[in-house]
């Protein structure tokens, strides 16, 4: 077994202290009798139900501000860009951790209007909503995405809806929204993929606490491979998370024919 594929591993009992021994489907059944997995599975889908929706809302948001003709606008992007350069980092994570901890500037802030401070990390209720909040700060790239799609908006569809009487509410949603839709497909695959595989925040700042609250699959994976040392399991987790994701992938694309609107095909699902 020992020259055997990576992805055999997963049919395997493995330690990597030892040669890989060859044990059928069982990791996959064990896996489904796992109520950690399934722990882990309603976490992560929770993680993403939440934080891509919120992210690109987010960005949309700022892309729109940022998309003026204003003095001084590269540095104002530049700025609401930094985030997302060393958001992804360790430093960044401990430094989220210290912000939503007991004597943290959450607190502190909330202190100045009387509220009693709260342990943000510390309980199950509020802990996976620090990790959305960091995901969702973490905005900068699905931004300048959504930048470059406005300034492709022929200026001549506002004009014409401006004619015809639409304000800028209506304007926004049959004129930006549609011609924005490619884009914000693209946006929406990557940030489900990018938040299915999550896994430096809830590491450094929650360590998957408290109760398993915030162990989302990709930490669930890691404690298996690497503390647990069950790497044949880990890699059956590893196969049913790209399974997971290849299908959100899938259902996005279907049901894009339904509401992305292509100029050259005149329209969504035509």
């Amino acid at each position: 077994m020992a020259d055997d594929p990576i992805a055999l591993f997963s049919f395997t009992d493995y330690s990597l202290l030892e040669k890989p021994n060859w044990i059928g489907l069982d990791n996959f059944r064990d896996l489904f009798r796992d109520r950690f997995f399934y722990n882990s599975l309603k976490v992560t889908f929770l993680y993403v139900l939440t934080s891509v929706p919120l992210r690109l809302a987010a960005a949309l948001f700022i892309a729109m501000l940022l998309a003026k003709n204003i003095r001084g606008m590269s540095f104002y992007r530049t700025l609401v860009y930094l985030p997302s350069l060393i958001g992804g980092s360790l430093a960044v994570a401990v430094l989220w951790r210290n912000i939503f901890g007991v004597d943290g500037f959450v607190n502190a802030v909330a202190g100045w209007f009387g509220i009693a401070p709260k342990n943000w990390i510390g309980l199950p209720e509020t802990a996976l909503g620090t990790l959305v909040l960091l995901s969702v700060w973490q905005f900068g790239s699905a931004m300048i995405i959504f930048l470059a799609g406005l300034k492709q908006i022929p200026k001549e569809l506002y004009e014409a809806s401006s004619v015809d009487g639409a304000n800028k509410f209506r304007q926004f949603f049959h004129v930006t929204l549609p011609m924005l839709s490619p884009v914000m497909l693209f946006n929406l695959v990557m940030g489900v993929i990018g938040s299915f595989q999550m896994f430096t925040s809830a590491f450094i700042i929650t360590e998957g606490g408290p109760i398993n609250s915030t162990e989302v699959y990709a930490l669930y994976l890691y404690d298996k491979a690497f503390a647990n040392l069950e790497m044949g399991y880990a890699s059956a987790l590893a196969w049913i998370l790209l399974v997971i994701v290849a299908l959100a992938t899938t259902i996005n694309f279907v049901a894009s024919k339904y509401w992305v609107f292509y100029e050259t095909e005149g329209g969504g699902g035509r």
